[in-house]
């Protein structure tokens, strides 16, 4: 059998390589080719090269995109790799979001302390991401929160050299990068994760029908649609980079379940509520969406849909 060859496209960040190679050897297992058929392609993306400014002030999710967009359009790669929740949720129209890897541990984890409840008064915590400042905020109002980007590596290095007391990061990518011993998981009534982290995501030119078709073979259904529905939501609220949500949808059998938190900027504010509906329905995320900012504070409303 003569074994495709094409190019998939990746961040270089360590974590990125990994998903990339995960998608590869999942791939390659699906379709009993060697790995070699599939080669992967790293592209910087300036969301790697700028790393002392937040991204919802130079551009948001795209810096993690646009360079891939680039290149898959263009037809240097034929498929790219994402942690889906740095995907924006508007996609351009001729690129598909072909597939997703079932879905990891959606919860966050503190580094630099055993809980939330044990870290000093006054502690300053890490963070590039408004939920989590907003969470950590609403449930301690004391805590100081300062910009924390970088690579997994870098962020763990600067805890350890007492650059902030804790900071908090994915669970799933720690997993995935051999470390599932670093920090202390939060469990999800107490901070709802942000919508479809844990999810790795493979997006294909929607042109491409023989690439869809390869993809299709290793789509995870379940991750997929949940995935899916809290994107939807972020679309319904008209959310940004700027916007302090958490969602999380869960399938069992027919029926999805979907809880979301908006939450304004400081954490002194939030609302959450929930909904279900069968697998398919269109209206689910719409529908919550409507419900939250109907029942929101105005510090919260004012950050999403008028």
């Amino acid at each position: 059998m003569t074994h495709p060859q094409f190019r998939l496209g990746t961040r270089g960040s360590s974590l990125a390589l990994v998903q990339a190679n995960m998608v590869r050897d999942t791939l390659a297992r699906a379709h009993g080719w060697t790995a070699d058929a599939i080669e992967i392609v790293t592209i910087k993306t300036t969301g790697d090269r700028v790393q002392n400014v937040a991204l919802a002030e130079i551009g948001g999710k795209a810096l993690w995109t646009k360079e891939l967009d680039r290149a898959l359009l263009s037809g240097e790669i034929d498929c790219a790799v994402h942690s889906m929740k740095d995907v924006e949720t508007i996609r351009p129209a001729d690129i598909a979001i072909a597939a997703m890897l079932p879905r990891a541990d959606v919860r966050d984890r503190l580094i630099g302390a055993e809980s939330i409840a044990a870290l000093r008064r006054g502690a300053v915590i890490g963070t590039s991401s408004p939920r989590r400042v907003a969470q950590l905020r609403r449930i301690r109002p004391d805590l100081a929160t300062v910009l924390f980007r970088g690579n997994v590596d870098t962020r763990l290095a600067k805890v350890a050299a007492g650059a902030v007391d804790a900071s908090m990061l994915a669970a799933a990518g720690l997993d995935r990068l051999g470390r599932p011993d670093v920090g202390v998981a939060i469990a999800i009534d107490i901070m709802l994760p942000a919508p479809a982290q844990g999810a790795v995501g493979i997006e294909a030119r929607a042109s491409d029908t023989r690439m869809l078709g390869w993809l299709a073979a290793i789509d995870d259904a379940a991750t997929h649609c949940c995935v899916l529905v809290e994107r939807a939501l972020l679309a319904a609220l008209q959310a940004d980079c700027h916007s302090p949500v958490a969602a999380l949808a869960t399938r069992d059998g027919d029926t999805i379940r979907l809880r979301a938190e908006l939450f304004a900027e400081d954490g002194s504010a939030h609302v959450s509520g929930e909904a279900c509906a069968a697998v398919g329905d269109a209206t689910l995320a719409a529908r919550l969406a409507a419900d939250l900012l109907a029942r929101a504070p105005a510090s919260v409303r004012r950050l999403f849909a008028a």
